[in-house]
Order: structure tokens, then sequence, then C-alpha cells
């Protein structure tokens, strides 16, 4: 079987070479050939001797995913649909900004996790990405768009976040090398603040992932007690969140940033009033003595019909978000981007063959009651449950 050089970093790629008779410096040209030139066809690769390119044309090739479909929102957001073989499909989001171009890239084919407000984890889990599938979809992404947006050239993607489809730390093997290219000064080059693992708090490979190749982090919270976590979040149960924020406080340790970011995803009724926000400041400011070096970036839900959970109203979300500014806490709303193509946070669904019963499971959540906490005025019950 021929190798596809999507699935090396260069390291993999230099023992490749060697592999064929070839020094390191070789590896390293067609590594930029690769990811810096999007090059798909070795005759392509001019400055190789020509007998390495007649041992490639025969041992190797550059293959990327079959896109599916194309969908462009009308604030310029894309989203792509890759066909990973199988009847499984996954997606990956190009947010254009002012100041930056994000990619939002999968991980697994489905997830295993199951949180109960994400479109993906209702389809369940088919498999693991590789590394070269991973990397398709950023190798993909940047060289279409710097033909689309016509940019002569120059790199258009800034920034990647590990947010799409999956729990990146349960595919880490994959992951990894998938970070070092994106990393690597001869493929994009991409500054370590400037690549985001997110994670619902898989701790074990947090703490691998500080000491293999540590990047900027995100960690999905969404809840300030661990009775609500152990509803919406159902890893929770392994890793509750006094072991999640020591993992967090280790990691801070050798992190590129001096926080790690919370994400919260504003539930109506659920997980927004004012009790859950005092909740927070006291978990994130007063942990273990010491707290947490953080930002909270709220993100409104965006609903889909089997999560029986409705988007908090804008007010309660900005309520919400002062009680967090005022006690000192960072705290930014997402801006839904893509919503009308379905590319925002928590929608990616792609095609998934469930291969598990996390299905099953998340629509027996539906019957678990998530009221919220006790306050002033008499609660409202969770709408949809």
């Amino acid at each position: 079987m021929t190798a596809n050089l999507l699935d090396f970093d260069l390291e993999g790629l230099a023992a490749y070479c060697a592999s064929l008779g070839e020094k390191r410096f070789r590896a390293t040209q067609l590594f930029r050939w690769i990811h810096q030139k999007g090059a798909r066809d070795f005759s392509q690769m001019t400055d190789l001797a020509k007998s390495l390119r007649d041992k490639l044309q025969g041992a190797a090739h550059i293959t990327g995913l079959p896109v599916l479909t194309q969908h462009e929102s009308a604030d310029g957001t894309i989203k792509w649909l890759f066909d990973v073989g199988n009847g499984d499909a996954v997606e990956a989001v190009f947010i254009p900004e002012d100041d930056r171009g994000t990619l939002c890239i999968s991980s697994q084919a489905g997830c295993a996790v199951g949180c109960r407000f994400c479109s993906t984890g209702h389809q369940g889990f088919s498999r693991n990405l590789t590394t070269g599938e991973i990397l398709a979809q950023l190798w993909f992404a940047e060289h279409f768009l710097r033909a689309h947006l016509k940019t002569n050239g120059e790199r258009v993607i800034s920034n990647v976040v590990m947010m799409g489809m999956g729990e990146p730390l349960q595919n880490y093997s994959a992951l990894v090398p998938a970070l070092r290219v994106m990393l690597d000064d001869h493929g994009y080059g991409l500054s370590r603040r400037r690549v985001t693992v997110s994670t619902s708090g898989v701790v074990p490979m947090m703490d691998r992932l500080g000491e293999d190749v540590p990047v900027a982090l995100a960690v999905s919270l969404h809840a300030p007690n661990d009775e609500l976590r152990d509803k919406l979040v159902p890893l929770n149960k392994k890793y509750p969140l006094a072991e999640l924020l020591d993992a967090c406080n280790r990691y801070l340790a050798h992190a590129p940033r001096d926080f790690i970011t919370f994400e919260y995803c504003m539930l109506d009724g659920v997980n927004d009033q004012p009790e859950h926000a005092r909740q927070l400041v006291e978990l994130v400011r007063h942990h273990g003595g010491q707290g947490v070096s953080c930002k909270l970036n709220l993100i409104p839900f965006n609903p889909f019909p089997a999560s029986g959970l409705v988007r908090s109203p804008q007010q309660q979300v900005q309520a919400f978000a002062k009680i967090l500014s005022d006690a000192g806490i960072v705290t930014t709303v997402r801006k839904t981007r893509g919503d009308d193509i379905d590319a925002a946070c928590g929608q990616l669904a792609g095609d998934v063959k469930d291969r598990t019963r996390v299905g099953t499971r998340i629509a027996q959540q539906r019957t678990v009651m998530l009221k919220p906490l006790p306050v002033e005025a008499a609660p409202k019950e969770a709408r949809g449950t």
C-alpha cells in the first residue's frame, strides 16, 4: 500500500524519506511543497531530484478528502462536508474576520462524549480520523481559499480551532502529529497561541498535551457544579470539576497563553440563572484556594430539535455576563456566525454511522429534568424537557 504523505509530520516524513534512501533535507523540501504550496503531484516539485520523484510516484501519494458539499453563509463563513469513507462524512468551517481567518476542524467522525446540547454528539460515534484526514481539512481549505479569495499566495488561515466534530483528546495519537504540522515553520507556521484544542475535559490527555505540544486550550465547562454538569457533559462523571480545574492549572504551566478559555453554552432555564453565574465566579476565582486564570466565552445555544433545549434570551445572556465581568472575570459573548448554513457552534453534524449506543443514551437523557437552581424569584423549568 502506498503512503499518503499527509499522514506525516516532518519527523515522520524524514523517517519515510530515509526508508527510500534519501537525506533529511529532501523531506523538508517535500514537506514545504505539500503544505506551503499545496502540491498534489510530484512532477510539480521541480527542485526535487528526478530520481526521488520517480521513487515517490510508485511509493506515495498526496490525497485529500473528497468534498461532498460546500455552503457559503451571507456573512462569508464557508462550510465543507468531507467524505471520509464507509458512509461517514465530517465538517469543517472557515470563519473570516477583519484581523484573522479561523478554520474549525473535526477530529472524529461523530463523538462519543454525548453532550446534551451538541448535535454532533446526538449522531453518535463511528471512528477516529487519521492524522492525514485531520490535516486534509486544513490543506484543502488553505489552498482553496487562496485561489477563491485571490490572495496571490498569501496565507489565509491564521487560526485553527479543534472545535469541529469529535473530542480531540480522545484521538490523541492522530491529533499530536497534526498539531506539529500546523506549528512547523516548514508547514503552516501557525503560532501556538493561534492553535486551540477544545476538550470536554479528558484530564489525563490534558496533562499529556501540556508536555507534548502545548497550544491554547479551551475547556467546555457549561455548568458551575457537578450535579448539573453530569447531566450536560456526561464525561464529568469520570472527571469531575475539581479534577478538571486542577488539570487546567497544571496545563497553565506549559500553555502559550496565561489563561484557559472556558466555553459556556447558554441554555434557557437550565444553566443561565444569576445563581449559576455566582457559582461560576466562586468556582473559577477560588478553586483550590487560588482559582484558575481564565476567560469565559458565553456561547448562544444553536437549537436543534433532538436536544429539547432552548437558547437563552439575549437579555439573560447579558445579565449573566455582567455578573462575571463585575467579579473581574474577562467575559465575552460569542458572535453567532454561519447559523444560516448550520455552521455555528454545536451545529456541525456531518453524516455518521453510529457504531455505539451514544445516540440512544442521549435520547434517554431527554427524560432528565433540567431545572435552574432556586433563586429569589420563582424558578422557571427548562423548556422542552
